[in-house]
């Protein structure tokens, strides 16, 4: 018998970033489990592509895109979300961009964008559905931090920056909102193949030091993050709070890997 803590039906989930690369794979798992996955981006044409394949599954789901620099975007979609499934259980905030560049060229707009899409944009997001959860005194919020919340990276200071701020911020809301029946975690992936990064991965230094420092030898793949996002969203993780769980293949935990 499989064990009922993973099931997520009748859960309602949103999922901010969930129409491509990483925040895709999160959806497909949620929906696997059980749950009804509103996949929102900023993108209508990719909000769509997702709705259908999510009803092709027999879950319920909504056709919005949303922006989490826009906090009316955001509104809309929790208050179309409550009207659609009855309520929010889960929120996974995937949204989040980089760009790659020497610390001196970084102007301040660059800098303001990275920071309010990955950090703010996190942080509007938990207030705009975590009121809602709240009020119920049940929720599950899931942030997507990263390596670069505990490592440097090379040239990606804004980013390392902004995803730093996401693992405190977590822990931040874990410790004020756990008591309200809204727990708070995040997940932080390791090395991930995307449409998005895969020329850097296979065809760079970079991508060959990434490689080398993963103990397995290889990058992930993202439906192998899949597991991690339904057991924080789940009643199997109802003790978990204020925890960043890494999925890296290692890597943070490597050394000397020749």
């Amino acid at each position: 018998m499989a064990f009922a803590g993973f099931d997520l039906t009748g859960r309602a989930a949103i999922v901010l970033g969930g129409t491509s690369g990483i925040g895709r794979a999160l959806v497909d798992g949620l929906v696997e489990a059980g749950a009804d996955v509103a996949a929102s981006s900023r993108r209508q044409a990719e909000v769509d592509a997702t709705a259908l394949a999510i009803e092709r599954h027999g879950k319920r789901t909504l056709r919005l895109a949303a922006d989490v620099t826009d906090r009316a975007s955001l509104e809309a979609l929790r208050d179309a979300a409550v009207d659609a499934f009855g309520k929010i259980d889960i929120l996974i905030n995937c949204a989040g961009r980089t760009h790659r560049r020497p610390t001196l060229e970084v102007d301040d707009a660059e800098w303001q964008s990275v920071l309010d899409t990955n950090l703010t944009g996190t942080f509007r997001a938990c207030q705009v559905f975590g009121a809602h959860m709240l009020e119920r005194g049940y929720g599950r919020i899931v942030n997507i931090a990263s390596l670069a919340s505990f490592v440097g990276l090379y040239e990606v200071a804004a980013y390392a920056a902004s995803k730093a701020g996401v693992a405190a911020l977590t822990k931040a809301l874990a410790v004020e909102w756990g008591r309200r029946g809204v727990l708070v975690n995040a997940i932080a992936p390791g090395v991930f193949r995307t449409s998005l990064n895969e020329g850097l991965l296979d065809g760079t230094e970079r991508g060959r030091e990434f490689e080398l420092r993963t103990p397995l030898a290889r990058f992930g793949r993202v439906e192998e993050l899949a597991g991690a996002a339904v057991f924080l969203a789940s009643e199997a993780a109802s003790f978990v709070n204020g925890e960043v769980l890494v999925v890296d293949g290692g890597f943070l935990a490597s050394g000397v890997n020749r």
